[in-house]
């Protein structure tokens, strides 16, 4: 039994004025793992003052002073990658498959964004103007569950490398994540009052964070509901923010698709982190002339997907991360049955063999129409719906029919049709044929999927403010 009762704040670990605790537990026994004391307003408060105290002198620093530092993170991550992966496991369930990329891609952040800076000109001469980009001011982000802690490292380094000082509010039931990830950061010897961390929970923490009128910028990953919530809090004091929300991507089969490779790339894309992803492709578009094909393909390799505990390395889907979870998905898939969807594989209930634990079984609807619940709300869990197209016109039609745009999928032969069809598509990423992640690439959402960018140089910018320094003659760029 983990019990966590220390925040972070000017470089110490110190005790929350908040009483209130977060009971923690192992989705795949359901048993209680430890318990987290909260923080509350005041700490929030703290840790804002903490951060605005550091932020002059940080924000004076030299590129060679930040990118130090982010080397030093990279090698302070690095070094516990073992020890952060088992606190996924064990508190998040997340199969090997998902935290083999998760964990280094987390490290590797810091030595992404140290490789954006060295190159980045932070002065610009433009006619009689020396345009210079300032640090924003003190940031303050907040975490989502899935991936915790690969969403505190990236918007951490980003921080770094701005200059701007940061209060993060990670995910309450990620505690026990944020506790080992929070060790590695003050073992890597940041000046005081940089980096400051809070558990809490969102309408306490994260709400005074929001409000809070020394916060110039909020950073938040997460639902959608929520992002509008703090879009509308944030304009009272009109802080810049960036907003990384809900998805619900295509995962277009073309009509000269090698199904071979298709639909193992297919069931990866919408299955990834067990369901639990933002950027997972859950309307899978398949044209009519080839769906029976598609769909028998579809039911015998997603009848081969294992569900079941990290600790099994042939493990592919995990549990949900809480009860709560659990009977969101349950609740979708009695939806989608309700509105005459059709069962290809998987339904209501647990895996076979699975009797505790908050294990889905891997759900495959096919005769989805794209107005359903089900292809148009995000459900985060193994359910992915079938939507038959005719011909390229509709596919794209379709795909774009939908609230949200975070990243979309291509699955063809032609890389230069694909190619001329992610232009067409309304996604802040396309990913072809089962590309890899693009550290330096920017990542964010159309739509109702959010508001700006993360990594590489966009996800910098968004860190900083230009300002213009007009005068009667030219002047070098220093």
């Amino acid at each position: 039994m983990r019990y966590i009762d220390k925040i972070y704040i000017d470089g110490r670990f110190v005790t929350p004025l908040g009483s209130q605790t977060f009971d923690l537990h192992n989705p795949v026994t359901e048993e209680k793992i430890g318990v987290v004391r909260l923080g509350n307003a005041e700490d929030a408060q703290a840790a804002t003052a903490a951060a605005k105290r550091a932020f002059p002198g940080f924000s004076r620093t030299s590129k060679e002073e930040r990118i130090d530092m982010l080397k030093r993170l990279n090698e302070a991550v690095s070094a516990r990658i073992p020890e952060l992966t088992e606190a996924m496991a064990l508190e998040y369930g997340a199969p090997q498959t998902f935290t083999r990329f998760a964990i280094p891609h987390a490290a590797s952040s810091f030595l992404n964004m140290a490789d954006v800076l060295r190159e980045y000109a932070f002065e610009r001469q433009m006619g009689r103007a020396q345009v210079i980009m300032q640090p924003i001011g003190v940031t303050a982000a907040i975490t989502p569950w899935n991936s915790n802690i690969g969403f505190i490292s990236s918007k951490l380094a980003t921080a770094i490398a701005a200059g701007t000082t940061i209060v993060i509010k990670p995910s309450e039931m990620s505690a026990i994540q944020t506790q080992v990830l929070v060790e590695c950061l003050h073992e890597s010897g940041l000046p005081k009052g940089v980096v400051n961390i809070v558990n809490g929970v969102g309408n306490v923490v994260g709400s005074e964070l929001v409000r809070h009128p020394d916060i110039a910028k909020v950073t938040f990953t997460g639902s959608t509901a929520v992002g509008k919530d703090i879009m509308r809090t944030s304009a009272e004091t009109l802080k810049r923010v960036t907003l990384e929300l809900g998805g619900k991507g295509p995962n277009i089969i073309l009509d000269d698709a090698d199904l071979d490779v298709a639909i193992p790339g297919v069931l990866r894309m919408g299955f990834m982190n067990s369901g639990q992803a933002c950027i997972a492709g859950t309307r899978i578009l398949a044209p009519a002339h080839r769906l029976d094909d598609i769909l028998a393909r579809l039911k015998s390799a997603a009848a081969a997907l294992k569900v079941g505990a990290p600790g099994d390395p042939e493990t592919v889907i995990g549990p949900m991360v809480s009860q709560k979870q659990y009977d969101r998905v349950q609740s979708y898939i009695q939806l989608g049955i309700q509105e005459g969807a059709k069962l290809l594989t998987g339904g209501s209930g647990r895996p076979d063999g699975l009797d505790r634990g908050w294990f889905t079984k891997p759900t495959i609807f096919f005769n989805v129409r794209n107005d359903m619940h089900i292809a148009r709300e995000e459900i985060f869990g193994p359910v992915l719906s079938v939507i038959a197209y005719r011909n390229e016109e509709e596919a794209v039609s379709i795909a774009n029919d939908t609230a949200y745009g975070l990243q979309a999928y291509l699955h063809g032969s032609d890389t230069v049709r694909m190619r001329a069809l992610a232009e067409r598509l309304d996604s802040g990423r396309v990913v072809i044929n089962g590309a890899p992640h693009e550290p330096l690439a920017p990542f964010g959402g159309f739509k109702q999927s959010g508001l700006g960018r993360e990594y590489g140089v966009f996800g910098l910018e968004a860190f900083l403010e230009p300002k213009a320094v007009i005068s009667s003659g030219a002047v070098e760029p220093g």
